[in-house]
């Protein structure tokens, strides 16, 4: 399904916070993709990821207000990484890529995240 592609996307993201990893030993650990267009899928977001970090870096620390890069949390901003990545890159349609992107902050983050996550994609975006 592509939930289990975008969610694999977003665990590598996430883990690429911290340190350089390495992509085929962390999908060791990933959901197994099924469909060969799921695969498709989440290599075309690691790879227009992995183009466009820096960019989206720029972007985001440019729509931050009273909130310093550093001091988000990384899980927040992976989710925020995966939804610009999709829109931005992928094709992927901005209210899909937003309500999947919360619903992944939901299950991983706090209650706050939703909202704020929002806020700074939808600034971005729009």
């Amino acid at each position: 399904m592509r939930n289990d592609a975008r969610e694999n996307a977003f665990k590598l993201i996430f883990e690429g916070l911290f340190h350089e990893c390495d992509e085929n030993l962390s999908k060791e650990n990933l959901v197994v993709l099924k469909k060969e267009e799921d695969e498709k899928f989440f290599e075309d977001i690691m790879k227009a990821f992995d183009e466009h970090h820096e960019g989206l870096k720029t972007d985001i620390k440019e729509h931050l207000k009273n909130f310093e890069y550093d001091r988000l949390f990384k899980i927040d901003l992976a989710v925020i990484f995966l939804i610009l990545t999709e829109v931005k890159f992928c094709g992927t349609p901005k209210a899909v890529a937003i309500n999947e992107g919360l619903n992944i902050a939901k299950k991983y983050s706090t209650d706050k995240s939703s909202k704020f996550i929002n806020g700074i994609v939808s600034a971005i975006i729009n």
